[in-house]
């Protein structure tokens, strides 16, 4: 509601000047340093004092004087300092919530995005490192939903890549085993854990090297018994990681894979563009002889000949960054050429996920990517790839799709020691002293994500035990699921992406502070206080306009009804910086707000009938926009606490 208003305010403002002042600047609005200064700070009398030859002072109060009285939801408007000081109509505002009526409905595009996250590769469980990628990945994706954004999930699996033949080679030539008897241990629970396992160990020895070249050529290829083996390995693993997120509520649209990049020759065509944009030129001399370079000068400053990029080794294998300049332009719809797509799994919400294949039988008749913009979710220490894969759209002249592919870059996750030695992991002295200890999964050094998961049930299910032991067995484990989802996901998010994690079990699990667990309990408490009311009024009848504006003549008040209805404010700026910590920081002081009111006002006790249906009606809006703002961060509200 404060959003709509504020655009509302700032267009009226904008047409105001135009008409009378024949100028056309756009409108923006700050919030006062301090509350007493009103809702909105209009700074338009800065930006006209040079075109107008006025002091700012006397602009602002040319404006006041000539818009008194013409800007709905507005009671009054006041000059401070040039600034043009906006005061809401509180009862106005009020009831425009009341009536679940927006002020406007904002107007998106209808273009579709692309987010694509996650991208774990199938060759072992997923990990702590994986989960910030995909939490943010999907909280992003909620956000923008959120705002009337038409959003694709991708989940990129690279079926063909180096980590895949590890885990392949260790089975053929380590192990001896064959494509079927590598079949019948996918049957097992927890395949992924015994390939974690045998990746960690055969990654250490002499023989990997000549062991993951041969089988390499042959997974690309696409033909016998090793590349056979790295079709089950990776499917098997991927419906692993598939389930893990799914335990985080995270889902995607479609599974793009690399090995239907290699054999529909997306890359052949792409690979065609690039050369007759010359956008990369054979190498004829030094250590890339025989190569396909992209000179650095079209990704880096400064660059000189060391810098160029190889994108097709002199054996004739394409790089990796190779294939994700083709996957970009893909997504843009700038190919020339698709995928074919099968049903893969149907979500418990009916949503289904596709898979690409290479062969149009059996295939399914729907169509993906060709969006406007696209987010790729990796880590920051890939930036300088990303770089390289815009500069491959550059140089095809897809200058606006560069612009529009955005690195959604963060930083790693790590342990806590406290956390690494509560979770059974060895540490030296020396790492125990560090304010965090990194993972490695080829040195088999970390969490998997389903143990930490697993932990955290266990965890906030012996809490949940001694508070509510009167409850069914099946509603406090459903409590815990979604007390330590909720702790995971809080905490991965709250911090900017740019800020290393040290991950702590103790930390986030917490009741108190800024944690996932503390925000939900807010929620529980509105619902809780809600429901020991025998027969709720009727709100829309009960509370007038005047009702409303006298009960929150009440700053305290007043200042709490609009910190509840920025939801919508918040979600924009957190979209619009790509910062889903912005929203995580929001829900927090939601709780916070909700926590004073419930001290400070014992709304049950009231004995003031209108001024009890007011405090009614704040608590219900309270637990709703809680509910929307936990919700847009993948969590769900428990029953009880």
């Amino acid at each position: 509601m404060f959003h709509s208003l504020e655009r509302s305010i700032s267009r009226a403002v904008s047409q105001y000047l135009q008409t009378n002042f024949s100028v056309d600047v756009p409108v923006s609005t700050e919030q006062p340093k301090q509350s007493g200064f009103g809702e909105l700070a209009l700074p338009v009398a800065f930006q006209l004092a040079r075109q107008l030859k006025k002091a700012p002072k006397a602009i602002a109060e040319q404006l006041a004087e000539g818009l008194a009285g013409k800007l709905e939801g507005v009671s009054q408007l006041e000059v401070a300092n040039g600034y043009l000081n906006v005061r809401f109509d509180r009862g106005w505002f009020a009831r425009r919530i009341l009536e679940g009526n927006e002020f406007e409905t904002q107007e998106f595009s209808t273009h579709k995005t692309i987010v694509e996250h996650t991208n774990i590769n199938p060759n072992k469980a997923a990990h702590i490192g994986h989960l910030r990628n995909a939490i943010l990945g999907d909280t992003f994706v909620r956000m923008m939903r959120a705002m009337g954004t038409r959003v694709e999930v991708q989940n990129y699996i690279d079926n063909t890549g180096v980590q895949v033949a590890d885990v392949v080679a260790a089975f053929h030539f380590h192990e001896k085993k064959t494509a079927a008897e590598v079949t019948e241990l996918t049957w097992q629970p927890r395949f992924d854990y015994l390939c974690w396992d045998i990746y960690s160990k055969v990654a250490q020895m002499e023989e990997a090297k000549e062991w993951r070249t041969e089988t390499l050529h042959a997974i690309e290829s696409g033909e016998g018994p090793l590349a056979e083996m790295g079709h089950v390995v990776a499917n098997a693993i991927v419906d692993c990681h598939l389930n893990t997120m799914l335990r985080l509520g995270i889902q995607y649209d479609v599974l793009p894979r690399e090995s239907e990049i290699l054999h529909l020759k997306f890359w052949a065509s792409c690979f065609e563009q690039l050369k007759e944009k010359q956008a990369i030129y054979l190498e004829t001399e030094g250590k890339n002889k025989g190569c396909w370079v992209m000179p650095g000068s079209a990704f880096r400053e400064n660059a000189g000949e060391e810098d160029s990029k190889v994108i097709v080794r002199s054996s004739g294998i394409v790089t990796y960054v190779g294939k994700d300049i083709a996957y970009q332009l893909w997504k843009f719809g700038l190919l020339g050429k698709d995928f074919y797509y099968r049903k893969l799994r149907t979500y418990p919400n009916g949503q289904v996920c596709y898979v690409t294949q290479s062969t149009p039988e059996d295939s399914e008749p729907v169509s993906f990517g060709a969006g406007t913009s696209v987010y790729n979710v990796i880590d920051s220490r890939q930036s300088y790839l990303q770089d390289v894969v815009c500069a491959g759209l550059r140089a095809l002249t897809y200058t606006s799709q560069a612009e529009k592919s955005i690195h959604f870059s963060y930083e790693m996750v790590a342990l806590s020691p406290r956390t690494c030695v509560e979770l059974g992991i060895a540490l030296s002295e020396e790492d125990k002293a560090k304010p965090y200890v990194e993972m490695s999964g080829r040195k088999g050094l970390g969490v998997k994500a389903d143990d930490l998961i697993d932990q955290l049930i266990e965890r906030a299910r012996i809490e949940v035990d001694s508070r509510h032991a009167d409850r069914p067995a099946d509603s406090r484990a459903k409590v815990a699921q979604q007390i330590a989802v909720c702790s995971l996901r809080y905490f991965l998010l709250k911090f900017t992406r740019t800020s290393v994690i040290a991950f702590d079990l103790q930390e986030a699990l917490s009741f108190e502070g800024e944690t996932g667990p503390y925000v939900q309990y807010a929620a529980v408490r509105a619902r809780n206080i809600l429901r020991k009311v025998p027969q709720m009024p009727d709100f829309k009848a009960e509370l007038s306009r005047e009702v409303l504006e006298t009960v929150l003549a009440n700053e305290d008040l007043w200042q709490l009804l609009l910190d509840i209805s920025r939801l919508e404010t918040v979600l924009s700026d957190a979209v619009g910086s790509g910062e889903p910590a912005a929203l995580a920081k929001y829900a927090f002081q939601l709780a916070q707000g909700f926590s004073r009111f419930y001290h400070d006002y014992r709304v049950l006790d009231e004995a003031d009938p209108a001024r009890k249906n007011v405090l009614l009606w704040m608590t219900q809006h309270f637990a709703k926009q809680l509910e929307k703002t936990l919700a847009t961060l993948g969590i769900e509200v428990p029953e009880y606490m």
